[in-house]
């Protein structure tokens, strides 16, 4: 039996670290939510579940309200820690270089990649065991999401969680052995331009 997962990496919202958790959609990120919500429609979703950071939670929202589904909010989707808060990156996409090169390796109050995928699987695999056989559509951030998906397959690595977008969705296959037995990603470039 496949259950279908929609990762669904939250759309955009005005950086701030200091309101990691609460910090909302921006104008862009609600009009992109939207379109999330007409594309996972077509879908028949029949659960959502969402990291406990707002932006996430507000980029399935819409679904949600459509669908006349709960939201069931699970805290291991939340985005990965990098670093203790108050640590300076000069520059931060040479440091998330380095965790994934590294996957053992943390920087100061911050989790490794291999800490940041266990707790996405743990997350996952409970998903998977308690919506089997169904389409669950899984607000979640975009370092986790490729460390979660880096877990099947390798090629899930920097060079991909570069290329992903705010938002993004990633539609993953999942068999009773917890194998990925496809992948597809539903969020296509000329929908962010629209």
């Amino acid at each position: 039996m496949i259950t279908e997962v929609y990762f669904v990496r939250h759309a955009h919202s005005v950086f701030s670290l200091e309101n990691e958790e609460t910090r909302e959609l921006s104008e862009k990120g609600w009009r992109d939510a939207e379109k999330i919500t007409q594309i996972l429609f077509q879908e028949n979703i029949n659960q959502i579940i969402s990291s406990s950071y707002v932006r996430a939670r507000q980029t399935v929202e819409g679904l949600a309200n459509l669908l006349n589904l709960e939201i069931e909010l699970d805290p291991r989707f939340r985005e990965r820690d990098l670093a203790d808060r108050n640590h300076h990156f000069k520059n931060p996409e040479e440091a998330m270089q380095k965790v994934f090169s590294n996957p053992a390796y943390k920087f100061p109050g911050g989790e490794t990649n291999l800490e940041v995928q266990q707790r996405g699987i743990d997350g996952l695999r409970d998903a998977v065991k308690k919506y089997k056989g169904q389409k669950i559509a899984l607000g979640i951030h975009g370092n986790i999401m490729a460390c979660t998906m880096n877990y099947f397959d390798k090629k899930y690595d920097f060079e991909f969680w570069k290329q992903t977008t705010k938002p993004d969705i990633y539609k993953l296959l999942i068999n009773d052995h917890f194998e990925l037995v496809a992948c597809e990603r539903l969020w296509k470039e000329e929908l962010l331009r629209t």
